[in-house]
């Protein structure tokens, strides 16, 4: 069966997460009601990486295993057409070897964390930003990310529900950009690493928080990372400021596309 990679995109706020649930929406649910409007019997689908409720993507990468041959263009554009009206896109799509798999084959996951601080409600960005009404000191944040950069045990910002085998993971980028906002600053979180615990990004961005707004000092921080206990990490973020924002993999699937 020919095997085709899709880049998706989407705005998580309708949708229980990626992964398929039985009673409410889910964005690979609705991808495969697409593809079963192009073929009967169409096999589940798989993809990077399974984001929680209410998180987007830009960059979402998911494989499907077709019986007909298709343009990746065609393909693309009758997906688009069934997703409709719902909040979620292919925005690319290409042949690939049978070899390829969108999770086993990424090198390397990269999300982007939005926070605006101002105090007028946002408008625009309604559900794609995590607001807050203090002002954050950005130096302060990447002096505290510093210390989660490299290999850790990160227990303590790992969800109680997480199922990864180990607590340790190397991180690679932590990276912390303000940006001028309407009203006041965006804040924007860019972490990437070749794999992640459950609520880990979240966990950094809500304690990093609290670096920026003066609660927490950077070496809270390395303290609490090397506590290795959950009850030691600072708030979790909300999900609607969190993308994946691009998966890597040792030759990209969309290079041509």
């Amino acid at each position: 069966m020919p095997r085709y990679a899709l880049k998706v995109e989407y705005d998580g706020a309708p949708f229980a997460g990626w992964q398929r649930q039985a009673d409410q929406p889910s964005v690979q649910g609705a991808v495969e009601a697409a593809l079963a409007k192009l073929e009967r019997d169409v096999p589940s689908i798989a993809a990077a990486g399974r984001t929680d409720s209410g998180v987007h993507a830009y960059g979402q990468v998911a494989h499907c295993d077709m019986a007909k041959d298709w343009d990746p263009f065609r393909l693309s554009e009758a997906l688009n057409y069934h997703l409709k009206p719902l909040p979620v896109s292919i925005v690319a799509c290409a042949r690939t070897d049978d070899e390829f798999h969108a999770r086993f084959s990424a090198v390397e996951r990269q999300y982007l964390f939005r926070l605006v601080t101002r105090r007028a409600p946002v408008t625009h960005d309604d559900g794609k930003v995590w607001q807050v009404s203090q002002p954050l000191d950005r130096d302060a944040m990447q002096a505290a990310a510093d210390h989660l950069i490299g290999l850790h045990d990160f227990t303590t910002f790992r969800a109680a529900m997480c199922q990864a085998a180990s607590p340790v993971k190397t991180l690679d980028e932590l990276r912390v950009e303000e940006h001028p906002y309407p009203g006041g600053q965006e804040f924007r979180f860019h972490v990437r690493a070749r794999s992640f615990l459950h609520n880990q990004v979240r966990s950094f961005v809500g304690t990093l928080e609290r670096v920026g707004a003066g609660s927490w000092t950077p070496d809270d921080v390395k303290a609490a990372l090397e506590a290795c206990d959950r009850a030691a990490c600072g708030p979790v973020s909300p999900p609607q400021g969190l993308y994946l924002a691009r998966v890597g993999y040792p030759v990209d699937p969309f290079a041509a596309a």
